[in-house]
């Protein structure tokens, strides 16, 4: 028997195994509780492609979720995966009253999700955040979409989107933070520079090895020899972060954490001044925010949005980003107060409208 209760189908390349696995993707985490929050009346159910490496349905917070296990990449497989997701939304539907299908970033979530869509005659929304806006990104092409199905996570996203696939989104909703999750600072600013993200050649961690290596020898940077910095993360680029840390001379000034739960990262922002993300490309950091609402400063090299937002500094090379900091820094009546311009309340909102009439 068919329910009557609205159920919006997310569709996401991974989602937590359960619930103490707070490090994988917490925005989208973030984003469903919101959601619950917002409308407990709506149910969430949440198809998982690739992440957890389980093919099971469990519980996740009372949200429903369904893993698939699709970590193997051959062709075969992926489609095996594909034909078991459609069984799986014929089985939702079947039994559900769904309101709309949305998937996370433009790729092999969204070229399901929209074909299915289309097939059924449900509504089908695609949530374009970074990396998916470059051009090459053969998704993008393949979904033969039209702009309203469209969101962008950033005026940057929007435009790079337009550029590289002649179509531009119709919707810009950023992915806001929860206020909630973040905690109350004890005020002490004890943490000169933090860094947060995957160790990947994309965020330019190098950079920001080179940005405090120019702090702690610019001449007129008097007392920051013994700069403190804090780099949270793991990947690829650990060992060389480590080397280059050794070759600059700064072991004693760079504390190298490794990946830390994300209440940890978020407890450290409240002790730091200044968010350094010298990421090459970038939709709307997550981090950033977040920095931002615990007081920090942050300085980055990518602007999301067209209008300024106060504390964020852009600059355009790694000379700018070590005068900005040092600034910043040197400055006695620099303010660390909170800002907060998306919430992760307005996001939830913005989205929902366009799944209710």
């Amino acid at each position: 028997m068919k329910t009557e209760q609205p159920v919006l189908v997310i569709l996401s390349p991974g989602f937590p195994k359960d619930e103490a696995d707070n490090t994988c993707l917490p925005a989208v985490q973030n984003f469903v509780k919101a959601l619950n929050a917002q409308f407990p009346l709506v149910k969430i159910a949440i198809l998982a492609f690739d992440y957890p490496y389980i093919s099971a349905t469990y519980q996740w917070n009372n949200n429903t979720v369904t893993g698939f296990n699709g970590s193997k990449k051959r062709k075969l497989k992926k489609i095996l995966k594909w034909i078991s997701i459609w069984r799986k939304l014929n089985e939702l539907k079947r039994k559900n009253n769904i309101i709309g299908l949305l998937s996370f970033w433009c790729g092999e979530c969204a070229y399901v999700g929209s074909r299915y869509a289309k097939r059924k005659g449900l509504k089908h929304y695609c949530w374009i955040m970074g990396q998916d806006a470059k051009k090459e990104n053969s998704y993008a092409g393949r979904l033969k979409t039209n702009p309203n199905e469209l969101i962008a996570i950033s005026d940057f996203i929007q435009t790079t989107f337009e550029k590289n696939h002649n179509i531009q989104p119709q919707h810009v909703i950023p992915l806001g933070i929860n206020i909630d999750k973040i905690p109350d600072g004890e005020n002490i600013r004890d943490i000169d520079i933090l860094g947060a993200g995957s160790l990947i050649s994309l965020k330019q961690f190098d950079i920001f090895l080179d940005v405090v290596a120019g702090i702690k020898k610019d001449p007129i940077a008097i007392g920051f020899a013994d700069v403190n910095v804090m780099l949270a993360g793991n990947g690829p680029e650990k060992e060389k972060l480590q080397l280059l840390t050794a070759a600059s001379g700064l072991q004693k000034n760079v504390s190298l954490a490794g990946e830390l739960p994300y209440h940890e990262v978020l407890a450290l922002m409240q002790r730091t001044k200044i968010l350094l993300h010298p990421s090459s490309f970038e939709g709307f950091s997550g981090v950033c925010l977040e920095a931002l609402y615990a007081g920090a400063h942050v300085i980055s090299f990518c602007s999301a949005m067209n209008d300024n937002i106060d504390h964020w500094h852009i600059v355009n090379s790694k000379e700018e980003m070590i005068e900005k900091a040092l600034g910043i820094l040197q400055d006695p009546d620099t303010s660390f107060t909170s800002i907060n311009p998306f919430s992760m309340d307005d996001t939830v909102k913005k989205v929902m409208k366009l799944f209710t009439p």
